[in-house]
């Protein structure tokens, strides 16, 4: 067995089809066999996302996000921040954030971590978090 894994998007579980969510969410670290990195490819037409609804923090994970196509608007805490294609935030584990796209072009992005034995034990759920206008 190689080293390396080589894994296309269009081969991973769009996870927000079977949902009938806008837009694609693709966690890529079970198809490329990752021990130690979490990679997750997110793709959000125009109106997607958490504004009108929820949030999300982390117990014990850092998140880094690149966007590499569009503007996303990210809410953290009680800040609203614009992350343009080319740029990268890190967003520490307490704070609660959540992700919104509202241009007319999709977003494209990745969300990168380390690995979580337990994603729904180390991922804290917040109601009502970015409401919307």
């Amino acid at each position: 067995m190689p080293g390396y894994t080589i894994v296309s998007t269009t081969d991973v579980e769009n996870m927000f089809e079977s949902r009938g969510w806008p837009g694609e969410m693709r966690f890529m670290s079970g198809p490329l066999q990752t021990e130690q990195v979490a990679i997750s490819y997110r793709k959000m037409p125009i109106g997607s996302g958490g504004k009108g609804g929820y949030g999300h923090r982390h117990k014990t994970q850092e998140e880094l996000v690149y966007v590499f196509a569009g503007e996303l608007e990210v809410k953290l805490d009680d800040t609203v921040e614009t992350v343009k294609a080319g740029q990268a935030i890190r967003i520490a584990p307490p704070v609660v954030r959540s992700f919104w796209n509202a241009k007319p072009e999709p977003v494209e992005l990745l969300i990168i971590s380390t690995k979580s034995a337990d994603l729904r034990e180390e991922t804290e759920m917040v109601a009502d978090f970015w409401p919307a206008d």
